[in-house]
């Protein structure tokens, strides 16, 4: 089953942790700097979102959303109000279970849905082999909590 964004707005609600804006360089034009890579990337606030750009309530139920996140009232939706120009971090999302950054602070891999396991780092990949993979943990919470031990011994970060 292919996945379908219901645009409920949770994927986003901490990402003002990650999002921060660096400059402001007009109305609807901003730097943003990404806190854990230092990447930075210029975002337009999309002309057809700039009406629900304007209304900030979205931060008094949700103060650590990402600074363009915003509810519109008629469908009861949350939109991306910079969706054509967001960051790279968020284009490559995917509602992922855990995230696995490298010492770096990159993306390394992540988990999907129950237990998929996504990376394109070869040192990680191996990891997951030799330690993972084999694990036989019918629980999910205990699952979780002995792959993030590995995970984090091994020099990783995770992020749920």
């Amino acid at each position: 089953m292919v996945f379908e964004c219901q645009q409920c707005g949770e994927c986003c609600y901490h990402m003002g942790q990650v999002h921060t804006i660096k400059e402001i360089r007009g109305a609807f034009d901003f730097l943003v700097n990404n806190q854990y890579t230092g990447e930075k990337t210029a975002v337009i606030v999309d002309q057809d979102k700039r009406h629900l750009f304007e209304d900030k309530s979205i931060f008094l139920e949700q103060p650590e959303a990402c600074p363009f996140l915003r509810y519109q009232t008629e469908d009861k939706k949350v939109y991306c109000t910079v969706h054509f120009t967001r960051p790279e971090i968020c284009r490559d999302y995917g509602c992922w279970r855990l995230l696995i950054l490298n010492y770096q602070g990159s993306r390394a891999g992540r988990i999907m849905y129950q237990r998929a396991f996504f990376s394109d780092d070869e040192d990680l990949t191996r990891l997951w082999k030799r330690c993972i993979d084999p694990l036989n943990e019918p629980d999910d919470a205990i699952w979780e909590e002995k792959i993030t031990r590995i995970l984090r011994n091994a020099g990783y970060t995770v992020r749920k």
